[in-house]
């Protein structure tokens, strides 16, 4: 697996837990940049932020809601499941490697 693949699904998983934090489960990809920059040191563009919004949507994990520039992610029952360990959402890396 190479390091870019691997980023993506670690990224995947901590939008994952950021959005679970949030009383509204809800996250601006401008706002998660910074999260994964202070938390994770993943220094990438907003786009590639909603890059993996759009994964994370595609796989029913988030529903994504788009205002002005920037696009809203909110955490689904189907993204919460992944978090608990019920089921394993392919691309995203499980909750029981990094804790």
């Amino acid at each position: 697996m190479s390091i870019e693949i691997e980023l993506q699904e670690e990224a995947r998983l901590a939008i994952l837990k950021e959005l679970s934090k949030e009383e509204n489960k809800a996250i601006s990809s401008s706002r998660m940049q910074s999260i994964l920059l202070a938390r994770l040191l993943i220094d990438k563009p907003r786009e590639w932020i909603e890059l993996q919004y759009t994964y994370l949507r595609d796989m029913q994990a988030v529903t994504i809601v788009e205002a002005d520039t920037v696009k809203i992610a909110r955490l689904t029952a189907r993204g919460e499941h992944h978090l608990k360990g019920i089921i394993q959402i392919a691309g995203v890396m499980g909750p029981t490697i990094r804790g």
